[in-house]
């Protein structure tokens, strides 16, 4: 995956309407960064977009946000790295984390960085937006519809898939599993939620 130099969007400083609140979504999973803008902007909110470390930096430098929304992992480093960074841009800036990859270990770190939560992916727009809205003493409320276990493992099958290339061997090793298994989960259609 290329990494495009930071575009002029990225340059201009932040320009909310009246009371319009401000988020910054850092993730290189371009299909995902794109249908969360848009519910977010949906939602009342000015988006800039980044796909990298360097690109959110620039974007908080040129025009810290009230909120962020950023990836564990990213294509140029990692989203831990970037938390603290925002929160000098501005003390005050509500951050959420969003991983496939969700341990223990990192949601600590995460806290312990600056952010306020943290979210598995994929999560909605409706829990992005509680989670930068909780109070700060409190974590957001459960979801009214949370993903089912099937779902959950539905999507860490498919994620696994797509990061080994569609290789179905490859992907079967590293969730080891049975070659001819995966091949019957990956051609069902996905579980309903």
């Amino acid at each position: 995956m290329n990494q495009s130099p930071v575009s002029a969007a990225h340059a201009a400083p932040l320009k909310p309407a009246s009371g319009q609140r401000t988020l910054l979504i850092v993730d290189d999973d371009e299909p995902l960064r794109t249908r969360l803008a848009q519910a977010m902007r949906a939602r009342g909110y000015h988006v800039e977009t980044a796909a990298g470390v360097a690109e959110a930096l620039t974007a908080a430098r040129t025009s810290p946000p009230e909120f962020a929304v950023v990836d564990l992992r990213l294509i140029d480093g990692y989203g831990l790295d970037v938390v603290p960074k925002l929160r000098e841009a501005r003390p005050d800036m509500r951050i959420v984390i969003l991983t496939g990859y969700g341990n223990i270990a990192s949601t600590v770190a995460a806290v312990k960085a600056g952010a306020v939560d943290y979210l598995a992916k994929p999560a909605d727009a409706d829990e992005v937006e509680a989670a930068l809205l909780a109070a700060a003493d409190g974590k957001a409320p459960p979801p009214e519809r949370p993903m089912s276990a099937d779902r959950v493992r539905w999507e860490h099958i498919n994620r696994v898939y797509e990061l080994c290339d569609r290789n179905v061997s490859e992907t079967a090793r590293r969730l080891n599993m049975h070659r001819r298994t995966l091949q019957r989960i990956l051609a069902k259609h996905s579980p309903r939620e």
